[in-house]
């Protein structure tokens, strides 16, 4: 029997993420690229992607779609505007998932996002923290990316230790993206071994060695 694994992106869609408009849509397409590649490594593994965009308003670009038919984002489905309702889009996204996902499936979730929370109405730190350590305890993995913010406090408020802070530039992005997409690759490999630890991966999945 094949491991579900569904994977959430959730990016800032923001005014400010116009200026790295081209290399946040690169980044999230080199990165379906990378889960695609998984799943024809990892025979054992069927792969679901879920992406999330979010500046005032939370958008659902793709929800639970197999890597296989998963479309590019491009210039149409990724229009940054507007302020950062970060709290709400996890909120809403991991809400909606967790009401898809087996006991038995895998999850990595990954944020990426150019500033600071501002505009969320429905959910706050406290709450989203909650969500975050109740997932967590269903061996969720949670992975956190920011830019112009110091990303272990961001981190530390919503229960997420795996954090990488990156240079909102094209050199910085792609360098992000690149990191990122290794420490996806090595956490599909581990997740292919039998003694796959959750706990261990919600601290070290950026961790080179």
């Amino acid at each position: 029997m094949k491991t579900r694994i569904f994977n959430l992106i959730i990016i800032d869609e923001s005014g400010s993420m116009q200026s790295i408009k081209k290399e946040a849509i690169d980044s999230v397409n080199e990165t379906i690229q990378t889960i695609r590649s998984a799943q024809k490594k990892h025979e054992d593994q069927e792969h679901y992607v879920t992406i999330v965009t979010f500046n005032d308003t939370v958008k659902t670009i793709c929800e639970c779609v197999s890597v296989d038919e998963v479309k590019e984002l491009n210039n149409d489905t990724y229009r940054p505007d507007c302020c950062t309702a970060l709290y709400d889009a996890m909120g809403i996204s991991l809400n909606a998932l967790r009401k898809k996902v087996a006991e038995n499936d895998r999850v990595l979730v990954t944020v990426v996002t150019d500033g600071y929370e501002n505009a969320s109405k429905e959910y706050n730190s406290k709450s989203i923290k909650s969500l975050v350590d109740e997932l967590k305890a269903k061996s969720w993995v949670f992975a956190y990316i920011g830019a112009n913010q110091d990303v272990e406090a961001v981190g530390a408020k919503i229960s997420i230790t795996n954090v990488m802070k990156f240079e909102a530039t094209s050199e910085g992005t792609q360098y992000m993206t690149d990191r990122e997409n290794r420490s996806r690759e090595r956490l599909y490999s581990r997740i292919a071994e039998t003694d796959f630890d959750a706990k261990e991966a919600n601290c070290n999945f950026f961790s080179e060695y």
